[in-house]
């Protein structure tokens, strides 16, 4: 059981971006607890991802049906209109769960709506860092059970 970690536009700056909403903890530092969270959940690998660029997530979704359990994504902006993130999400059988660390239905009216949650297992919400270890257990769980099927 292993896990696929993806973020997207601009995680590469928490820590500086925002601290009232995503938190005072670096990248880094928060990748880092991610791995510390799953090795205690007995996945056996857990690789953090982050990029800019539409294109890359993409290939990195495709890439991870074949090599990971499920993924774990905090897609960013991405999120609320990516369509062809949505679609690369619905073409792998991998559970996905989506996470925010902001609760986005208390932000700007553009960031309310989630194009990928309706091919996601699940979406978790405004919980600082928290909300990818949340994430961790939900994605355990879901693989634990064996109940996971995709739409």
């Amino acid at each position: 059981m292993n896990v696929l970690i993806i973020n997207g536009p601009n995680l590469n700056l928490l820590g500086e971006r925002e601290p009232g909403t995503y938190g005072s903890d670096s990248y880094d530092n928060v990748c880092a607890l991610i791995r510390a969270k799953a090795e205690e959940l007995s996945f056996s690998e857990c690789e953090c991802f982050q990029s800019n660029s539409e294109g890359e997530i993409i290939d990195r979704i495709h890439q991870a049906r074949l090599d990971f359990s499920g993924i774990v994504i905090n897609a960013g902006a991405y999120t609320h209109y990516s369509y062809a993130i949505r679609d690369a999400i619905a073409a792998v059988k991998i559970p996905v769960i989506e996470v925010h660390m902001s609760n986005i239905h208390k932000r700007e009216e553009f960031r309310h709506h989630s194009v990928i949650s309706p091919v996601c297992a699940g979406q978790i919400a405004g919980f600082g860092k928290e909300s990818y270890i949340l994430g961790l257990h939900a994605l355990k769980n879901i693989l634990e059970e064996k109940e996971y099927e995709q739409d």
